[in-house]
Parts: structure tokens; sequence; C-alpha cells
């Protein structure tokens, strides 16, 4: 029997077989991505002609450790986008019984599970008691729910225990979480990076892992040599390195997140949720809203445990805000 297919957003092809006659050009809120991407630089030829060398890598990756406040730069370990981790840390755990918080991104499960797992995710603290491995995604995906650094501390301290595992995703840390486990990482602990989300440069497909030893050499070890290109290589230690830009764009998003918290709350009665690069509605009429955004050539993002949750990421122009504002106008 195939595996049921996650749903993931970016998908425009899936949003044009759905709604054939809605209009081009679609606009895609699906996704968590900063629609602002941070600006290419020019690149050099040689860049896309030769092997990156281990110096560039490890530029990276000392570029990521400062940027995420690692106390050693040995700590960061940099790959080709943070679905390639999520999918390869099973590999290097025994067999373990893994929690994972939920409802979450479903990868992390999905991951665990294909190696053998034994898999379950639960929607309370109190219910990972007993596991080997925790899965915490924090800021949660797409709830925006977000755990106390203490919180996260006493969950690592009871996993090292029993010789545990605590692994959290911080994908959407850089504009939503003041406090990030990176600085005082605990021995059996894995943060978990996204660049692309932040700098809007999903494409590029570079992600990082915050570990101590051993567990950064055996992932170094696994990903083996040139894990990232030498173009990815070259934007990204540039774009961590511009802490100008970084606070600037957040300073940006979360003047669109107020923006998006406005328009929709204004139609619906539940608290918006999510965190600064998309926002979740909940509303019992989110099928119906889900087709009318899509007859009109707007795509946003639904999922397979909850019909009653849509997630709208951010307009990338006033001419999107616009478009996005009359349907809504006329659907309630």
């Amino acid at each position: 029997m195939s595996e049921a297919r996650i749903w993931h957003g970016g998908d425009l092809g899936e949003a044009r077989r759905l709604f054939p006659q809605a209009p081009e050009p679609w606009i895609d809120l699906s996704t968590g991505i900063n629609p602002i991407a941070y600006p290419v630089p020019p690149l050099p030829a040689s860049l896309f002609e030769r092997l990156p060398s281990p110096a560039d890598h490890s530029d990276l990756e000392a570029a990521a450790a400062e940027a995420y406040e690692a106390t050693d730069a040995a700590m960061a370990v940099a790959a080709p986008g943070t679905q390639v981790l999520i999918s390869l840390l099973p590999h290097l755990r025994p067999r373990s019984r893994v929690a994972v918080l939920g409802p979450t991104y479903a990868e992390h499960a999905h991951s665990w599970r294909k190696v053998g797992r034994d898999v379950e995710e639960v929607e309370a603290l109190d219910r990972l008691d007993g596991a080997d491995v925790v899965v915490v995604v924090n800021p949660n995906n797409p709830d925006g729910r977000l755990l106390d650094r203490e919180i996260l501390l006493r969950l690592a301290g009871d996993l090292r225990s029993r010789s545990g595992w605590l692994v959290v995703d911080e994908a959407f840390a850089d504009f939503d979480a003041d406090e990030s486990l990176v600085p005082v990482l605990p021995a059996n602990a894995i943060v978990l990076r996204s660049f692309g989300k932040t700098y809007g440069l999903a494409g590029l497909r570079i992600g990082f892992a915050l570990a101590p030893e051993p567990i950064a050499t055996s992932l170094r070890s696994a990903l083996g040599p040139w894990a990232v290109s030498g173009p990815a290589l070259e934007v990204g230690r540039k774009a961590l390195r511009d802490r100008k830009w970084l606070e600037a764009a957040k300073a940006d998003r979360t003047a669109d997140a107020r923006r998006m918290d406005a328009l929709l709350g204004s139609i619906v009665e539940t608290p918006l949720r999510g965190t600064v690069l998309y926002r979740l509605l909940e509303s019992p009429r989110a099928p119906e809203l889900f087709r009318a955004l899509g007859e009109h050539g707007i795509w946003v993002r639904r999922f397979q445990y909850s019909s009653q949750l849509l997630r709208f990421g951010l307009p990338r122009a006033e001419a999107e805000w616009q478009r996005l504002e009359a349907v809504l106008a006329r659907f309630f």
C-alpha cells in the first residue's frame, strides 16, 4: 500500500488542478515563507563551476552559529534544507519510543515512523513521559504555541536520565521566539533552524542543526561532503551576517501580521493564532472560504486533521492585499 501524501504549502499545481478556472496569476498564501526575500547578491560563475570548498562550508556554519547564538561554531551543522535533517535524525538513533507534541508539522512523526520507530502524537506535555525521543516544534506550526525555555530544559533533563533526545524545531523562531534553546543547549538536545523561511529563499535549500558532540559529528558524517551548494553557501553566509536586514524584515513582517489579524479578525469570532509569517483561522465555514478563495486565484493552506482550519501566509504587495480583501468582503 502506498503511503498517504502529506499536504504541504506551495503546491500551485494542486491549486490549478482544483480550480482550473481561477484567474492568473495565483496569489500563494499557503506557505510560511517570508514573501519579501533577502536580496541575492551577484554571484560569480565560479560558484557554479567548482565544488564548494570545506572552508566556505565551515564559514557558513560559523555564520549560523553566530546568528543563532551557539556557544561553539562546531555545534552548527549545515544541510540542504531542514527537511533533510528531519529525515536523517531517526537513522542516527536506535529503536526508540518517540513522542511528538502536536498537532504539528507532519513530517516529524512521518520520518520516525518510516524507520520503524514507535511514534505517538500527543497534545499535552504530561503525555510525553516515558518517551526516549521528544519532538517539539517551537513556535508550533500551525498554531504558534510557544513553550518557555525552562519547560524545554526540564524536558531535556527528564530525557537525559534515560539517555533520550529532545528535538526542537525552531523553524519560525527568528521572528517569534525571544528565547531560543540554542544558547543554553543541553547535551542531549538538537535544535533545527530554517534559513529559507526567514530569508524568503526556500529554493536555496539551507537548514541547520545545532547540536552538541557527538551528535553534530554524526550528522556531518551522515550528510557527507558538499552537502550545501556553492551558491547557497555564498548567499547564506552573507544573509546570516546581515543583522540590519533581519531586524528590518522582522519589523515589516510583524506589521503585516497585524494587518492580517485586523482583516481576518473582522470576519471570524475565534481568536487568530500563528506566527509572524502566517496566521491561523478557525471557522466552521473554512471549507467554503477555501473554495471561494481558490476560485479567485488565492491559495491558502488547509489541513488534513481539521477541516475548520486555514493558514494564511502574508501577501507580497499591496495589489495582493487588495485582492484578498475583496474576496473576503464578498464572502462574508
